[in-house]
């Protein structure tokens, strides 16, 4: 499914299978997640993606071929392949154990091919053995908004009140992880999101509203996975003083004027950006002892664009993943 300019739908198309350099790897895709990034590339919100593009960075594939130089996976491997796909290795970030900031990372399904596809390619170096107790479907969900959802919640620190703002693919997964912590979370959704809210409340939920409401308890910190900059006012007013509001996404419209009152009393606006090899390999090693469970709706990769119709209009519960 190809992107030929932002703005418009994918186009189901033939392409060439295609060929693995010397540290990369050939899959065959068994499955790709949809995620909300994908949407901001296909509406033009993040610039100068690569064109034409195939869509997709959570991918679950089976090595079909290796390069020359490569030889961490063997043919035969099932392999997960995340939203970063090289760093240089070089930089005063990634000597610094910050690859996620390497000003010359490249990405996959933005400036490299993706899994929106029968065939893909990756820089073996960036993938991750995929753990066994998980179908390929139920994976898919983990490279993305797995990782960056226990990104955030590490940057969030030790709070016991936890605020989720969104309540999609990243928040269900990093729900059920803050359970296992010990966590309380009270999640935020549209107004008018019956169905999110119930959902949220399934996974153990203190408190399920909308994201125009006050939580039932002042929060220690909250996460935002909805890419809505007026939330950020609303989350400052929900924590407590020393508190930190996370922002998880790669693309936010404006955030609006407001009082220094909001923030003042310690309290903390942050970003995640992208992730690290380390987060995965922490991740994937965590996920199967909770057990995290992701809750899909798959769909055939020729309905990719119901896929991300679904996803922008929030009638998604947990994540869209497609199957080639």
């Amino acid at each position: 499914m190809v992107l030929d300019a932002p703005g418009h739908p994918l186009r189901l198309a033939e392409v060439p299978k295609p060929t693995p350099g010397a540290r990369q790897v050939l899959l065959e895709v068994k499955a790709c997640g949809v995620c909300r990034t994908d949407l901001h590339v296909l509406q033009g919100e993040l610039p100068g993606p690569k064109l034409p593009l195939v869509l997709g960075h959570e991918i679950v594939g089976v090595i079909r071929a290796v390069g020359a130089e490569a030889g961490r996976f063997a043919v035969g491997d099932r392999v997960g392949v995340p939203w970063l796909g090289w760093t240089c290795g070089e930089c005063r970030f990634c000597l610094s154990g910050r690859e996620n900031l390497c000003d010359r990372a490249t990405f996959t399904g933005y400036g490299l091919d993706g899994g929106y596809a029968e065939f893909a390619s990756a820089d073996e170096r960036y993938c991750f053995p995929i753990p066994p107790s998980y179908s390929d479907a139920e994976a898919a969900p983990l490279l993305c908004a797995g990782l960056i959802g226990y990104r955030a919640l590490v940057a969030a620190g030790d709070a016991g009140r936890l605020g989720i703002y969104g309540f999609g693919a990243a928040a269900h997964i990093v729900a059920q992880v803050a359970r296992h912590q010990g966590r309380r979370f009270y999640a935020f959704t549209r107004p008018d999101d019956d169905e999110a809210q119930r959902f949220a409340l399934e996974l153990g939920a203190e408190w399920a509203g909308g994201s125009n409401q006050a939580p039932p308890t002042p929060l220690d910190a909250a996460i935002l996975f909805a890419p809505v900059g007026a939330l950020i006012p609303a989350a400052l007013q929900a924590v407590e003083k020393g508190g930190t509001v996370v922002c998880a996404g790669i693309h936010m419209s404006e955030i609006p004027a407001m009082p220094y009152e909001l923030l003042w009393g310690e309290r903390v606006i942050r970003s995640v950006a992208n992730l690290t090899r380390s987060d995965g390999a922490e991740f994937f090693a965590l996920a199967p002892t909770i057990p995290v469970h992701t809750s899909i709706e798959a769909s055939p990769l020729e309905e990719a664009n119901q896929a991300l119709v679904r996803l922008r209009e929030g009638k998604v519960r947990g994540a869209a993943v497609l199957l080639p």
